[in-house]
């Protein structure tokens, strides 16, 4: 499941070690094999802790739960969809985690402080939570370029509902993110166009419309059940809250 969800924005460079197709052929694999490997790819574990974004939050996640695995698909599943561990995770650990790990990148520090601990762990220490809280991208909206938006758009993982499958690429309705000038949101769905394989590697096999899937940058990483983009759902619109209300500090500071 890492391997799906850390392919796309790897495959573009943008975090995690060379070697993207690595991540493209056990992802894939996984998904193919009927029968599974808990072990998961010893490659792709040994890769894993080179991905300095979701590192110490899978370690954080672990610890709550007490377990010695920290690619345990219940810590990899919270990470990137969301789940009950996530509400397990005590707020001060989350803000030392990410003082201690991302203390260098701008904002982090302001975003923190003007965040109450109730709003912290609205989202948890989930992927969305990194996007909206740790990427410089959320520093720097404002009226001037779509850019931010943009970007922030792409990198959370968001949910939508196949419409048609091409050969390589799909086209999925889902509900853009939205910035006003203000405030994010959620727009209304709109049809985008993902890529669902490449070569001989799918992480969805038998893609067809009507499937319920979940998006990382331009790619579709996986298949989700009513409950899992319920989930997905919640967790997004408490992580849009927080960050409002940092946003709104920002502009209106006491």
């Amino acid at each position: 499941m890492f391997a799906r969800f850390a392919f796309p924005p790897n495959d573009l460079g943008h975090c995690g070690p060379p070697g993207s197709e690595q991540l493209l052929a056990s992802g894939a694999a996984v998904r193919a094999d009927a029968a599974g490997d808990a072990a998961g790819d010893p490659e792709v574990r040994a890769r894993v802790p080179q991905f300095d974004g979701a590192w110490p939050y899978l370690q954080l996640l672990a610890a709550t739960a007490g377990l010695g695995d920290v690619l345990a698909a219940e810590v990899v599943s919270a990470y990137w969809l969301g789940g009950e561990l996530l509400d397990a995770v005590d707020p001060v650990a989350l803000r030392a985690t990410v003082k201690r790990g991302f203390r260098g990148q701008p904002g982090v520090a302001e975003r923190l402080a003007d965040t109450p601990d109730a709003l912290t762990a609205g989202a948890g220490a989930s992927h969305g939570f990194h996007v909206f809280v740790v990427y410089p991208w959320v520093g720097l909206l404002g009226p001037g370029s779509d850019v931010p938006r943009s970007v922030l758009d792409s990198c959370r993982v968001r949910w939508g509902t196949v419409e048609s499958v091409g050969d390589e690429k799909a086209r999925v309705v889902s509900r853009p993110l939205t910035w006003d000038g203000t405030s994010l949101g959620l727009g209304a769905e709109r049809a985008e166009t993902c890529r669902w394989t490449r070569g001989r590697h799918a992480f969805v096999r038998e893609l067809k419309p009507g499937h319920q899937v979940a998006l990382h940058w331009d790619w579709i990483c996986d298949r989700l059940d009513d409950p899992s983009v319920a989930e997905l759902t919640d967790r997004t619109q408490r992580q849009l809250t927080s960050t409002n209300a940092w946003l709104a500090q920002r502009s209106h500071p006491t």
